[in-house]
Formats: C-alpha cells, sequence, structure tokens
C-alpha cells in the first residue's frame, strides 16, 4: 500500500425526505444569510425549491436565489452570484441539484470570500491559491459528478470557451442531502450521463501506474460493478428505489477520493473530453463516453495487464488460455458495449458536434495540452501529438 493523505468531512443525509432538514443544517453550521444556487425550472415545478426554502424560513435563515444554472457551468453566472453574494452579506451557499448547480455555488462561495480576488484569473488559472470560501451545503438532485463529497469545482469560461477545473480542501461541502426519491422525474439521458460520469470518475482513478493497492481496488472494482448492475436495472425499471439509492451514493464515492487512494490519478479522457464540452456544450458524461474507447485503445499497450485485470474483476470475463492484451480488449469492448446500452456515444459522430475537420482536432489538442504547456495522464503520459491521436481515433 502506498502513502497517502484522505480527508473527506463531507456529513451525509440520506434517504427519503431528507431535504426538509436543509434549514436545520445550515444553522448546525453557523449559517445565517444564504445564497440558495439552483439550475432551471425543474426545481421549481417540482416543488423541491419550495421546499428547500420552506426549511429555511423555519429555521429563521435569510436567503437569496440565484437561478439559471447550465449544464458545463459558465464562469458569467458565476460572477454574477458572486455579485449577489457580496451585496446580501451572504454566509452560507446552498446548492439544489447536480455537478454543475454544485460546482457554481463553490465558485460563488469562493469569489464571496475573496473579493479582492478574480475568480477566474487568480484561483482558476492557478496564479493564487485559494485562501478560502464561504461553507456550501448541497441537496442533491442528481447521482453523477460526486460534485456534493468532492474537493474539486469545474468551470467553462463562456468568453474564451476555456473548461477548467479547481481543487482546494476549501471546496468539500459542510453537508450534502441526498434523497434518491428526487432523482425519479429524471429524463433518461440525464441518468445514464451520470452513470457515465459515475463510472469515469472511478475509472480515472484506477487506471495509474500503482499496482499495489489491493484495497483500493477492490473498492474501486466493486463500486464499478455495482453501477453497471443498478445502471441496468434502473434503465429496465426507472424510479427503482433501491437502484437510484446505490447509484447516488456511488456517485459520492467515486470522487471523494476514496477510490484512488494511494495512487496517482490519471484523468486524461476527463481533460480530453471536458474540450470537447467546452468547445460544443455537449453533456459532460457523453463527451466522456465519446472519448473513453479511444483513450483506451491508444492507451491498452503500456499495461495490458491493467485491463486485463479489470476486465476479469469488474466485467467477469473469463481469462482461462488468453493472453493479457487479448483480455484487456476484451474488457475494452465490455465497456464499448455497455455503454451502447444506454445509449451513449462512443464517438464523435454520435455527439451532437458530429465529425470534426483536423483543424478543429488540432485545435482540440492545443487547448488540452493549455496551448503546448502541459501534458496529462499518469496511466499513459500524453502530450500533444498522443492527444491528437486520440481525437482523431474517436473521429468517426
Amino acid at each position: 500500500m502506498q502513502a497517502f493523505e484522505f480527508y473527506s468531512p463531507t456529513k451525509i443525509l440520506f434517504g427519503a425526505s431528507t431535504e426538509a432538514q436543509a434549514g436545520q443544517q445550515i444553522t448546525a453550521y453557523g449559517g445565517s444569510r444564504v445564497v440558495v444556487v439552483y439550475g432551471g425550472a425543474s426545481a421549481v415545478k417540482s416543488g423541491l425549491l419550495e421546499r428547500v426554502l420552506r426549511s429555511l424560513d423555519e429555521a429563521g435563515l435569510a436567503y437569496e436565489c440565484v437561478g439559471g444554472v447550465q449544464p458545463n457551468p459558465k464562469l458569467s453566472l458565476a460572477y454574477e452570484g458572486v455579485k449577489r453574494a457580496l451585496s446580501f452579506g451572504a454566509d452560507f451557499v446552498l446548492a439544489i441539484g447536480g455537478g454543475s448547480v454544485i460546482d457554481t455555488a463553490k465558485a460563488i462561495a469562493d469569489g464571496a470570500a475573496t473579493p479582492e480576488f478574480d475568480l477566474w484569473d487568480d484561483f482558476w488559472l492557478k496564479k493564487h491559491p485559494l485562501p478560502g470560501s464561504l461553507p456550501v451545503g448541497v441537496v442533491l438532485t442528481i447521482p453523477a459528478a460526486g460534485s456534493e463529497s468532492s474537493d474539486s469545482a469545474v468551470l467553462t469560461n463562456d468568453e474564451t470557451l476555456e473548461k477548467r477545473g479547481l481543487s482546494s480542501p476549501f471546496h468539500r461541502p459542510r453537508f450534502a442531502i441526498m434523497n434518491p426519491e428526487l432523482t425519479f422525474t429524471l429524463p433518461r439521458y440525464q441518468v445514464t450521463c451520470g452513470i457515465v460520469d459515475i463510472m469515469m470518475h472511478t475509472m480515472d482513478r484506477y487506471f495509474n501506474p500503482v499496482t499495489t493497492n489491493e484495497l483500493t481496488d477492490e473498492i474501486a472494482e466493486g463500486l464499478l460493478r455495482n453501477t453497471i448492475r443498478n445502471g441496468r436495472r434502473v434503465m429496465e425499471h426507472p424510479g427503482d428505489y433501491q437502484a437510484m439509492s446505490e447509484l447516488m451514493w456511488a456517485g459520492s464515492l467515486s470522487h471523494n477520493g476514496l477510490t484512488g487512494l494511494g495512487n496517482k490519478p490519471d484523468f486524461a479522457p476527463h481533460q480530453l473530453g471536458h474540450e470537447l464540452s467546452a468547445m460544443f456544450d455537449v453533456a459532460h458524461g457523453a463527451s466522456l463516453s465519446a472519448i473513453w474507447d479511444s483513450w483506451a485503445k491508444y492507451c491498452v499497450h503500456t499495461n495490458p495487464a491493467r485491463f486485463a485485470q479489470f476486465a476479469e474483476n469488474v466485467w467477469g470475463l473469463d481469462p482461462s488460455g488468453k493472453e493479457p492484451v487479448t483480455l484487456a480488449m476484451e474488457g475494452i469492448e465490455a465497456v464499448r458495449q455497455f455503454f451502447r446500452s444506454l445509449q451513449m456515444p462512443i464517438c464523435l459522430s454520435q455527439l451532437d458536434c458530429g465529425v470534426q475537420s483536423e483543424s478543429t482536432l488540432e485545435d482540440l489538442a492545443y487547448r488540452c495540452t493549455f496551448r503546448n504547456t502541459r501534458t496529462i495522464g499518469s496511466f499513459q503520459v500524453l502530450n500533444y501529438d498522443d492527444i491528437l491521436a486520440i481525437y482523431r481515433l474517436a473521429n468517426f
């Protein structure tokens, strides 16, 4: 087992009707003036926003609402939220939604706590370490991004179309309220994007250069098997409480750091997908499924045994009489077919953006390397030429 540090302080309140506890939880963490961040009309139409605000009223909390968060959350709305939080004198931020809403809430909390800095230039471009943030709470509505218990947040600069992430211990929410019933009305596409995201947060940690962390590997493999099993179940039986419960909890565990303890996470597929979702505004989960197959086939020969272990322990494939690379390719194909069964894209032509020109692929690779200033990945370190090759493989 390799050395590691693990810090996951988020309090989880899991179960039916737990959203009614939002007000008392904010009070317990010292909040009194709350910025409530949410997405579109679904939070209003479902009555969730009303129920949560009622709990804030009952706790005697003042609040200001900031709605309109979109997928691939935009920097411009975060800036607007910071202005409103400062004018309101907010001391707490509450997110009601999925990853995009939670990441926006984290950004608003960062900016409101440090108005002397610029959110994007100083923090997201990493010119200055984040010195602090307002406390954040979450009412989760989508099992997917795991942002409700992670230290990360991702924003898209809507002027430059750059998508960047920022990790900080200040980004760990104080609490996360997780009621699986809130997922029952989600469109199928949002559920399937979420399933992909849960898997990718786990796989981007699982495929790494370290092969001696047995328990970490087994936790990751078990989480993947659970997500695959319950992903299939919820596709057959939408609104299945047990299946959605499992997916909701898996989403949190996939991104709180547990499945990557003692290793150096790869996250190259996430970086490749970020450029697709930033440039074409496609769903995050779809960008990941569209690129993973090409990344895996490009990188498999770096360590075929790792992919073979994945094929046997996650997908239950029989290794008898097979060379590691043969079993590895069968595991990659199993992922491909599972994504197909979810009706998720496995190449660029199946994304809304479609097949791209060579110049666009070159631009994507250039952006992914932050203008030729970095490499990505740890399982296999990828430079500009590697990244371009992967985009080419996916471009059909």
